[in-house]
Formats: structure tokens, sequence, C-alpha cells
């Protein structure tokens, strides 16, 4: 069966993305290849009606790496793409999800599912915005209802210049990684980290990359175009407006009672109070017809949203009282924990992240499976969020999206103020546990990460705090809100985390729910993020404003050697003996490079000088006139060859094995004995020279030979040299008698 193959090809830089269909997963409902360099990336999109009634959108997003992309067989004792998937794995679809959930129409019950493959990869070109780019291309020529298409794109920035969708080796050197997605329009969704960038640069970006979207966009429409199936139509409830009158008539004075109550959990009980009043009074009003009630809860629900929004644009006060830009109260404490490395409880209003850093070795590093191969990470940061914090009561799961994607966005916030590997070797861990939520529980975490690394001793270049920015859009007037709460979160229009330093943004995540904002807003929200970072950043160092001196007494203690690396060997052991019983000793862990440097990592200092003792051990070099207990390790018929340090061989001619003459040298020595001797001689090549003799004269109380230097080769007679040879100065040769005479 021939192929029917429909492709675009979007210009890249001196390169071009192209995405094509008709080749792969036909009978999905929208299925596209997306191909930049030798990376290709597989996405489909498909639906089912579902057989009961749902009040949510049932859209899933799946982003899976498939390791043969990159030529490589999975290290998994399956061997397969088995299991969860990955951290990156699970970012990757929350960036698929985030920008396209908001762009299906409101009742529409059908089961989505997008799933993008990584079917190709060549390690330069990233696939997961090749995923977010099929994703939309998919949708939007399927039979989905999608109000779409929206394109992605990565910026990066150096010298002062945007880079598009920089690869992997531009990225490494560029100070931002930031992805970015939009419509036509406006910008839905920012992702990414920073090196200290400015504020002005921030926004200068987003304003920038918005503008490389267009090309992707109109890709995507030129394939709607030529492919698009028709929509199927998702019916849109009828309002009764009867039912939404008499919600606002009896609920709308007590539930905005209800909303002035200053406590997030006080407020939850007036406002449960008020949704239990209202049943009652509606049960008694439309009794004859029950299932009218059905979307009370939704109606309530945009009754609040309206309320809220209202007393905002009018008397600039908001659900807790605030003016737009306070930041609530904040309090903070350090080294909280004893038996921790280093701790701290971070509280802003109702929102507390207990934090806890832990230091470990170079074995404690993360070992992670990717399509570039097996990276290490050094510093971990997991965030937790237990059904307690916010009151309720459900089973602990293993860690969902939200949490994996909170603490990346931590993660990528503190990671820049890190020291490094080679001053600071330590892996790196804190955990953050969120005690009570009411709104940017990831921001605390990035406060409480830092105090409590503070605590442990980690010199950190600066202090990191974050905040998370609201939005309320009411025609054509826009207010930004400082420090929102969960609820502003919930019915406002924009929720912008930015965490950074004093010096510059490091973390940034902004998702839109309308359809975009003015540049000056957004410009306006980053500088009013600064104001508040600093007066948080103020706070914190009122608590602890640098690093301790000192680790904790808990934590590992650390020391660096340098040893020869030609000695490695014998300090690994055949078969890593040796490396093992030094480890099994003294309970260190050791990390060798190749260089010669080994990290030792030990839980306590008595621990590490022991371990510090017996790696030097083998790197010990020969002391002239020094004594050793040595092993033959050779005999040869001119002497023995004798081991004094581990790895370390000299030489005892036949001379210097006993005082009087020695006939052979299995009279004085068998291989394996244990023997006393003395280095009388090193070489400028390296050679050691040892002595038995010069011990034994030295326990009679004779003073020895000193050792006659050997005449260069070039200097010595050529007749002493021939009749040494013969057997000194006799003048005959070895069979005995003058030359002479056997001439005759």
């Amino acid at each position: 069966m021939a192929f029917q193959l429909t492709r675009r090809s979007i210009p890249m830089g001196d390169s071009q993305i192209v995405i094509e269909h008709g080749k792969l997963a036909l009978q999905a409902s929208g299925a596209v290849t997306v191909q930049w360099g030798d990376t290709i990336v597989l996405v489909t999109a498909t639906h089912q009606a579902m057989d009961r009634e749902v009040d949510f959108l049932p859209l899933t997003c799946n982003y899976q790496e498939m390791l043969y992309a990159a030529g490589r067989i999975p290290g998994s004792y399956f061997r397969r793409e088995v299991g969860r998937p990955s951290d990156h794995e699970t970012l990757t679809s929350r960036l698929i999800d985030r920008p396209i959930r908001p762009l299906f129409p409101k009742g529409c019950s059908h089961e989505i599912q997008v799933i993008a493959t990584v079917v190709s990869s060549d390690k330069e070109h990233a696939p997961d915005i090749l995923a977010m780019i099929g994703a939309s291309t998919a949708l939007h020529i399927s039979d989905i209802p999608f109000a779409g298409p929206v394109a992605a794109i990565r910026v990066g920035y150096k010298d002062g210049q945007f880079l598009l969708n920089p690869s992997a080796s531009q990225l490494a050197t560029s100070e931002l990684n930031m992805v970015l997605a939009g419509t036509r329009d406006a910008v839905v969704m920012v992702e990414g980290g920073a090196q200290f960038l400015s504020e002005d640069v921030m926004a200068e970006a987003v304003a920038w990359g918005h503008a490389q979207l267009l090309p992707i966009l109109d890709a995507q429409e030129e394939l709607r175009g030529l492919l698009g199936k028709e929509k199927f139509t998702v019916a849109t409830p009828p309002e009764d407006a009867e039912l939404i009158n008499a919600v606002s008539e009896l609920a709308a004075d007590p539930l905005q009672k209800a909303l002035t109550v200053p406590g997030k959990m006080d407020r939850k009980d007036a406002k449960k109070k008020v949704r239990q009043d209202l049943m009652e009074a509606l049960l008694s009003r439309f009794g004859d017809s029950p299932e009218r009630l059905r979307n009370v809860a939704e109606t309530l629900e945009h009754l609040e949203k309206k309320l809220v929004r209202q007393r905002i644009m009018a008397d600039k006060r908001r659900i807790d009282g605030r003016d737009l830009t306070t930041v609530r109260p904040l309090t903070m404490e350090v080294g909280i924990l004893p038996r921790t490395h280093g701790s701290a409880i971070f509280t802003r209003g109702e929102t507390k992240a207990l934090c806890t850093c832990t230091l470990g070795s170079t074995r404690d590093e993360q070992r992670v499976e990717t399509l570039a191969g097996e990276i290490s990470r050094r510093f971990l940061m997991h965030y937790n969020f237990p059904p307690y914090s916010v009151g309720e009561a459900r089973p602990l799961r293993a860690p969902s999206r939200r949490e994996v994607g909170h603490g990346a966005l931590s993660e990528r916030a503190l990671a820049p103020v890190l020291p490094t590997p080679e001053g600071f070797p330590f892996t790196i861990r804190i955990v953050s546990d969120i005690m009570e939520s009411n709104g940017s529980s990831s921001m605390a975490s990035v406060c409480g990460g830092t105090l409590a690394l503070m605590d442990a001793g980690v010199p950190i270049k600066t202090p990191v705090a974050g905040i998370a920015m609201g939005l309320i859009k009411e025609g054509d007037e826009y207010l930004v809100l400082t420090d929102i709460l969960g609820d502003e979160d919930h019915l406002g229009d924009m929720d912008f985390k930015v965490a950074g330093s004093r010096d510059g943004v490091t973390s940034i995540q902004m998702d839109i729910k309308i359809a975009g904002i003015p540049a000056e807003v957004m410009k306006k929200a980053l500088h009013q993020a600064k104001a508040a970072r600093v007066h948080i950043l103020d706070q914190m160092e009122t608590v602890i404003a640098t690093p301790r001196r000192e680790l904790s007494q808990f934590a590992p203690q650390m020391d660096v050697v340098h040893i020869s690396p030609d000695k490695i060997r014998e300090v690994i052991g055949p078969g890593g003996k040796n490396i093992k019983a030094i480890c099994e000793a003294t309970q260190a862990d050791i990390d060798i490079d190749d260089s010669g440097k080994i990290s030792l990592f030990a839980p306590d200092q008595a621990s590490l000088a022991k371990a510090r003792e017996m790696v030097l051990y083998y790197d010990q070099k020969a002391e002239l006139n020094k004594d050793y207990d040595g092993i033959v390790k050779k005999i040869m018929d001119f002497g023995a060859f004798i081991e004094i340090l581990p790895g370390l061989e000299g030489l005892c001619h036949i001379s210097q094995l006993a005082r009087e003459r020695v006939n052979t040298v299995q009279d004085i020595v068998q291989e394996g004995d244990a023997i006393r001797v003395r280095v009388i001689d090193i070489e400028p090549s390296g050679r050691i020279k040892l002595s038995r003799k010069a011990i034994i004269l030295e326990e009679l109380g004779e003073e020895p030979e000193p050792e006659q230097p050997r005449a260069p080769r070039g200097d010595r007679p050529r007749g002493d040299n021939r009749g040494d040879r013969r057997g000194g100065d006799r003048g005959g040769d070895r069979r005995g008698g003058p030359r002479r005479d056997r001439d005759r």
C-alpha cells in the first residue's frame, strides 16, 4: 500500500523542522512525526466517548523516550522501557499538557489521549519542543474539537543575543533555557531557568520568543487545510437562568461575608455552611425537579469568582484584606531538627514548608538513564505534598506530576547558586515537605531550601527566594497581585512564579488562562515580583545571613588526597580487595578519579583520618637510609627483588644479602620470605638498591663499607674490562695456562 505523505518544512536557523503525516499511526484521530536534524518524535491524538458523565476534561498527555531512538538497550533487568516514567518524561508531559488543556471546549466529556514518542534522537536537537509542536498539530488535524493551534520554541541567551531553539551544545553555555508556548495572539505558557538575568531581559525574551512562533503556527494551519477532519460537536449544556438567579439571590450576601473570613480553613467552613443552606433553600424551591440542582456547585463557584474579582477591582482589596502588593507575614527558623545536616521552616501566611538538607558522598549521586547516555545528578530537590497540608485524608502514593513539577521548578531556582563539585564535592539533597498550603508552596520550598542549605554549611553563592504573582483582568484593566492565595490562583487569570537572587532571575514558570497580556503588564509583574523577592530576602537574612562555617557533626566528613596515577591500581587492589577493606574498616565512601584525586567521605573525623592513612599507605615513597620490612618477590642469580612498600620493589644484590660471601641467593632467602632491608641508593631513574648487610653490620657495631660509585661505561679501561670478564688479571683464559703454551 502506497503512503500519501503530506509534509511542511519550517525554517529554523541553518536547519529546518519538518512536520509529516501519512506514514505512521494512521488509525489514530490525528498523527504526525516532527523531525529536526536526526531527532524524530511521533505524536498521536485519539479520543473515545465515555460511558459516564464527568465534570472535568478527561485529557491525558504522555511523553516517552524509547532508548532504541539513540541506539541503546535499556539497562533495567527487563531490558525494556517499563515502570513509571522518568522525571524528565513527566516534566515534558506537563509541558505538552499545560498549553493545550485550556483550548478544549467546555463540556467535552470524551476521553482524549495525546502520546508523544521519541523514535530517533541525535542528542543535539531537543525532542521536547518537537513533542509540543506535534501534539498541537495532531489535535489540529484530527476530529477532536480544539481551539488551536499552539506553537512552542526554546529561547536561549548568550553575549546579549537571543538564541532560537539552541542545540544541546549551545545550551551548555547559554544564560537562559526557556520553553515558551503560545497562540497567534498571546503567550500562554513559560517555563525555564536563567543565570541571574534581569527582569527586563526576561520580559524581552518572552516578547522575542512569541514573535518566532508564527511560522510554526502557519505550517499547522496549512496542514489543517489539507488534512483536517470535521470536528465532532460538543453539546453545550443549556444555562438554567432561573436557577442561576436563585443561587445569586440566596447566596450572594452570605457568600460575600464568608469570603471575608481571614483564615483558610475557617473560610472553607463558612463557605461550606453557605452551600448547605443554599441547597436546603433550593430543594424547597425546586423540589419538583431535583435534577436541575446537579449544577449548583458550578454555579456557586462562578458566583464566588465574580464576587472575589469585583472586590479586587473595586476596592483593590483581596480575600484576606491585603492590598495588591503586600507579602503575607513571614516567619522562619533554622536548625530545628537536631540530627539532620541542615533544616529550616519557612512560613508565609498559611503556607509552610519544612525543608531539610542532606549531604552525601559522590556515591550518592543519582544515575539517570537518558537518550544521551547515563548521567549523574549531584543536586536533588524533592517536593512532597502530603494530604494533611490541606486538611484532607487520602492515600499516600508515589509523587504526582504536580509534585515532580514543583520540585523541578525549585531545583532550577537553587542550582545556579550551588558550589562547584571541585570546591564542594558532596551530593546535595533537599526535601521540602509541605506542612500547610494556601498558595505557592513551590516558592516557599525555594526560600526554605535556601535556608536549609545555609544551615547545613553549603557555601552557596547568594541566597535565593521566590514569589507567586497573579492577575485579574476585567475589560482593559489589569491588576497584578503579589503573593497570591490558593483561591486567587484558582479564580484569577495568571499563575506566575518567579525565583531569583537580588541580582536577577534564576527560575520562572507562567501559565495564563486568558487570551494574553500586554508586554508592559508582563514587565510590571516581573518588577513587582522582584520587590517582593527582595523583601523576603531581607527577612531571610535576619535569620541566617551566610552559610555556617562548619558542617554538622552528623554530616559526612570529607577530605581529598592526591596520589600518583600509577598507584591507583594498588589502592583498588586485585578485584577491589584493597578498597573494599578500607571501606569496611572505616565505614568510608571513597571516590577515585583517574587523575589520582581521591575523595574520602567518612562518618566522623576518626574514621576519616584512618581512611586517609590507609589510602596513602599505597602511595608511599622510599626514603634513603630508611629500614623497611619487605617480602621477597623474585629471586635472580645476582640478587633478590624485595617489595618494601605496596607496589614498590627494590633490588638487594647478592653481595648485600649477608656479612659473609654468599654463593647463591637461595642460601639466604626464598621467595615469599619476610626480610628487613635498608635503602642504600635511589637512582635518578627511580630504581632502588637495598641492603640486608648494612643492618647486620650496624647491629654488630661495624662500619659498612661505603658503596663505590660505578664509573660510567665509556670511562672504563677496555683491557681491565675484558680482564674482569676473563677472571681478573691472570692473563690467561678460563681453561687455565698461558695462551702461548696453547699456541705451541
